[in-house]
């Protein structure tokens, strides 16, 4: 939970602007309007699209770079720029907990507030996972019981 929403009450989400939201996927913190959107933004259940999306935005500056000052043919500047690309594509995965619980602290929010939130979610879904196969193994085993019955 947010410190302030203990006694207030809940904010509602704002999803920042195009501007504001390129310069969130650059590492910039966004105003106080908008923590509950970040909050939303690095857990909700396509959180690791989302961070991927964050990331070639950030790579998508280098991999320009790359492809027209670099001085060369123009497959060995794809190819620099491919490898650029999936190297920081592999290393944002790798660290990608840390980096969206880093954008959630930017947000005023504790340290492992992103974690837990998702770990619940999780928790939430395996339990209805869980009981949605015990109705149907339970389904089988009555419509197995009928037809030895007969």
């Amino acid at each position: 939970m947010h410190p302030d929403q203990d006694t207030a009450p809940p904010i509602p989400r704002q999803r920042p602007s195009v501007l504001r939201w390129l310069g969130y996927a650059m590492g910039a913190g966004l105003p106080a309007r908008h923590h509950t959107w970040v909050l939303f933004d690095t857990t909700t259940r396509t959180w690791v699209l989302r961070h991927v999306a964050r990331t070639l935005v950030q790579l998508a500056v280098p991999v320009a770079l790359v492809l027209l000052l670099v001085p060369g043919p123009f497959w060995i500047r794809g190819l620099a720029a491919l490898g650029g690309l999936i190297l920081g594509l592999a290393f944002s995965i790798a660290y990608m907990p840390e980096a969206t619980e880093n954008r959630v602290k930017k947000a005023g929010y504790p340290a492992g507030t992103a974690q837990a939130l998702r770990d619940r979610a999780s928790a939430g879904r395996d339990a209805r996972d869980s009981e949605r196969r015990r109705a149907a193994a339970a389904k089988r085993a009555a419509r197995y019981r009928d037809r030895r019955a007969r």
